[in-house]
């Protein structure tokens, strides 16, 4: 095989199956085991591969309640109401955004109750100018990656 996209095979290949060994990722790349460990480090080294994580489906475990929620920053308070709502440990994800808003967060919460409480703390600090929180109906697609084009 050729190496020229083996990077990206070797990434779309831990897509599918982030737990395959190096061994059973050699054989689908038809190269050696240290080829793929040495790609594999190079990639972690790299910043590429930032870690191997399980997907958690909240539903499961008792988180009913995805919140998202958009907040307007008062002056330069960004960074720091960034920062309180990475820290808080329900929020998993937070974006810095173009438009009416300054962020989006999205938070997992137990029920509305919990959601109503957590969003309530977050939202008395004086920094955020205004905020509009949305509660998802139905979560179509989430968690979702894409295989690295290969082509390019």
């Amino acid at each position: 095989m050729t190496y020229e996209h083996l990077d990206s095979d070797l990434v779309n290949e831990l897509l599918g199956n982030g737990r395959a060994s190096l061994r059973s990722l050699a054989e689908e790349l038809d190269v050696s085991v240290t080829t793929v460990s040495n790609h594999l480090s190079d990639l972690e080294d790299e910043g590429v591969i930032e870690g191997y994580t399980p997907i958690v489906n909240y539903d499961e475990v008792g988180y009913d309640v995805t919140a998202i929620m958009q907040l307007k920053a008062e002056g330069n308070a960004l960074p720091e109401i960034t920062e309180t709502l990475q820290d808080h440990e329900q929020m998993i994800s937070v974006y810095e955004v173009t438009g009416n808003y300054d962020v989006i967060a999205i938070g997992k919460f137990t029920d509305t109750d919990d959601m109503n409480d957590q969003i309530k703390t977050l939202l008395t600090d004086p920094d955020i100018n205004q905020s509009n929180t949305s509660v998802v109906l139905n979560s179509v697609s989430e968690n979702e990656q894409f295989e690295l084009d290969t082509d390019a």
